[in-house]
């Protein structure tokens, strides 16, 4: 009987291990699929709130690249100007004058949300058109009219009400 309880407990503890495999590691697939970014790591983002970004744009690559690193360690009178633009471009991929450009994202932003908006409007127009009934007639003025007289006939709420505020005598409103 020991042996069929283990057995059990073995067969449940590899099937749990299993499960919790195939989600692991369907979750790591889920976060590489969605782009999930480390925001505990250092980022390089353009920002003029933030000129200096975590890391650099781009880590010398080319041979070239890797000894005007080190001749930036130097004096940097001994630097052209074509190295210092190279060397700036290393650090950062555009100048604040190009981050402070404006972009012309906004029109099309707008141009979306006026898009939607119109569909909208016609959608609502369309359902009063075709899909909402027609409003009872008490909700016609002439309607409205007729039951305001009626009430006032009655003497509907003469302390507090609506004929309170009645002057019969001269036939208005108080």
């Amino acid at each position: 009987m020991l042996h069929l309880t283990a057995g059990r407990v073995g067969g449940l503890v590899g099937r749990r291990a299993a499960v919790a495999l195939t989600t692991g590691s369907a979750r790591m697939a889920s976060q590489e699929v969605s782009g999930v970014t480390d925001l505990s790591k250092p980022t390089y983002k353009d920002s003029v709130i933030m000129p200096l970004p975590d890391k650099p744009f781009r880590y010398p690559e080319t041979d070239a690249e890797k000894s005007l690193k080190q001749k930036e360690k130097g004096p940097w009178g001994q630097l052209t100007k074509e190295e210092k633009l190279a060397l700036y471009r290393l650090s950062f991929n555009k100048t604040i004058p190009q981050t402070r450009q404006i972009s012309h994202h906004w029109k099309s932003v707008m141009g979306a949300f006026f898009f939607f908006l119109g569909l909208t409007g016609l959608l609502v127009w369309w359902q009063k058109v075709y899909v909402y009934p027609k409003p009872p007639r008490t909700f016609d003025e002439e309607w409205q009219a007729k039951q305001l007289k009626r009430m006032l006939d009655m003497r509907m709420n003469p302390v507090e009400g609506i004929s309170a505020q009645w002057d019969y005598e001269k036939g208005q409103w108080k």
